[in-house]
This record gives structure tokens, C-alpha cells and sequence, in this order.
């Protein structure tokens, strides 16, 4: 442990934690399947792995998960197998296991719960890993430079990139992170912002979200020409990026492009059906070119929307 960085200690003890974790589950497994040869061999893993007798449960419920209609009894199995799997460090199992539980049952909330847990576990013994191996790697600098990150110590952050710049002023994303990072301070510091992401576009071209920041830089200083045009290569660049959209239909709006804005409007809204903001933005882009009763459907989708949106609660 005395070769690790200070970052990364904090995370490996939750690991170990989290290992505790999966053996104690294994008790809190029951099953009140029907008898039947299948049931019963099912229910002789579950009892061994229950007891912690990790290595004979785990072929017995391997046999039997494939077996098994009862959907409880199988929900019982597969949360044994997984804890065994995780207990004995057998990842490919493991993982085959919690995919297939998150299939049978989804958003069941011990199922999620499990799964955060071991995946969180996975990506620590990775990080505990990469920092023994190869401490001084740019992986293993931004590794603990995303650490900083979340844990909002910027300015320890911003130190750590730098150095990863002085080492490898070529590698793609660390000017975007700096860049992220400028914006985050209070008050933003947006002309470094705009230095890093402007650098980082220099590196990596295809960037969007790189062009996205640039666009929201420029939309929340009232610059829509600017705006419109890092917004319109986001969504050129990466298809999927779906706030693009919506940024630069509110910036075609905002611009009194009003016609322009439609389209990537309707396209955001196919893809953002439950965005209350994006039916609000294309009823205005229709009500402005004269299509009063696409305006009118969207209001009322904009009101629905609202309706069945999460609200925030008050704070006391």
C-alpha cells in the first residue's frame, strides 16, 4: 500500500469493504420453490452457498440456474451465484451472472444494488492495479487527476493535467478536462475555458463535446451566431449528442432563426420525447413560421411532459 498514491487508498479500503459485502449477502438468500429434482438441486446450492461453502454451491447452481422456470427460485439462484462468483474472484461469472439478472429482473432494487457494488469493485481493483504497475503512466496521472476532479479539489485537478501535458502534450482529452474544469469555478474563469477547449479541438478535431462547451460559452453570452455554429458541428460530429440539438434550436430562436430551428428541433424531440423544454422551443419555432397548429400539438406535449416530469422538492 506503500506504493500507492494517496487518491487511490481511500477507494481500495471501500473495495475490501465491498468484498465483505458480497460474502455477508450470500446468507440473506431464501427459496420456497416446489420440490422437484431441479427445485431441489437449487435449493441445496442456495443452503451451501448460505453457509459460505462458496465452491460446492457454485457448479450446483450453475446445473440448476439453466433449468429453472420458477421465477423466484431462479431470482434466488442467480443472486447466489453472483455473490459466490464475487467471493471467489471469478469475474467472467460474475459479470454473466449480473447481466443476466439486471435481464430477468429489471430495476429490481437489490439486483441494481449488487451490480453497483461489484462494478465499483471491479474498477477499483483495476485503478489499485494500474497505480502498483504503472504509476507514472499518463493513465495512471489521469486516473488520479479524476479523482482530484471528484472530490472537487480543482486547482490539485488542474496541477495534476498540467503535468500530464508536460509528458504528453499530445494526448487527447486533457485539454477538454482543464477546459471543464476552468468553467466549473465560481465565477467561471471562461477565457482559460476557451483557451483549453480551442487546444483541445487543435489535438482531436472530432471533439463535439469540445465544440459543445465552446457553443454554450458563446449561447450564454448572448453570441448566437458563435453558438449556432460550435453547436451545429457538435451534432454534425457525433449524431447521438443529443442536447446539441436542443442548444442549437434554442440559439436559432434565440437568433430569430426561426425556420432553421426547426429541424434540429424535431429532431430532438424524437429522440427526447419526455423534454418538456424541447416541445416548448419547437412550439415556438412553429408558432414564428406560421404553423399555428404544430404549435398548438406541441404546447399541449409541453404541458404533459411538465405534468409527469419529477419535481424538485421544496426546501425547507
Amino acid at each position: 500500500m506503500d506504493s500507492v498514491p494517496e487518491p487511490f487508498r481511500k477507494w481500495i479500503l471501500i473495495a475490501v469493504a465491498a468484498l465483505c459485502f458480497c460474502s455477508a449477502g450470500i446468507a440473506q438468500v431464501t427459496s420456497k420453490a416446489p420440490a422437484s429434482a431441479t427445485s431441489s438441486g437449487a435449493e441445496h446450492g442456495i443452503s451451501l452457498a448460505s453457509k459460505g461453502r462458496c465452491s460446492e454451491a457454485l457448479p450446483i447452481l450453475k446445473k440448476a440456474g439453466v433449468q429453472i422456470a420458477d421465477k423466484k427460485l431462479k431470482y434466488d439462484v442467480l443472486m447466489s451465484m453472483a455473490r459466490c462468483a464475487m467471493g471467489l474472484e471469478q469475474t467472467d461469472t460474475a459479470v454473466r451472472t449480473l447481466l443476466d439478472l439486471n435481464r430477468s429482473f429489471p430495476q429490481d432494487p437489490e439486483v441494481l444494488y449488487l451490480t453497483t457494488h461489484y462494478y465499483s469493485d471491479l474498477a477499483l481493483r483495476a485503478s489499485h492495479e494500474l497505480a502498483a504497475t504503472a504509476p507514472s503512466s499518463p493513465q495512471a496521472q489521469q486516473l488520479e487527476a479524476e479523482a482530484f476532479e471528484s472530490q472537487g479539489e480543482w486547482d490539485k485537478a488542474i496541477t495534476q493535467y498540467r503535468m500530464i501535458l508536460e509528458q504528453n502534450p499530445k494526448r487527447r482529452g486533457i485539454h477538454y478536462r482543464l477546459g471543464r474544469l476552468f468553467l466549473t469555478k465560481t465565477p467561471p474563469d471562461l477565457e482559460n475555458a476557451k483557451k483549453e477547449l480551442g487546444e483541445e479541438l487543435k489535438i482531436d478535431p472530432t471533439s463535439a463535446a469540445s465544440e459543445f462547451l465552446l457553443g454554450e460559452i458563446a449561447r450564454q453570452s448572448g453570441q448566437w451566431d458563435d453558438a449556432i455554429g460550435h453547436f451545429d458541428k457538435a451534432a454534425r460530429l457525433d449524431e447521438g449528442f443529443i442536447e446539441a440539438y436542443l442548444a442549437l434550436g434554442m440559439s436559432m430562436n434565440s437568433a430569430g432563426k426561426f425556420t432553421d430551428a426547426v429541424a434540429p428541433l424535431e429532431s430532438y424531440v424524437k429522440m427526447q420525447p419526455d423534454d418538456p423544454a424541447g416541445h416548448y422551443q419547437l412550439a415556438t419555432a412553429y408558432a414564428r413560421t406560421g404553423r399555428k397548429q404544430d404549435a398548438q400539438r406541441q404546447m399541449v406535449l409541453q404541458q404533459e411532459t411538465a405534468a409527469k416530469a419529477p419535481r424538485t422538492p421544496a426546501q425547507p
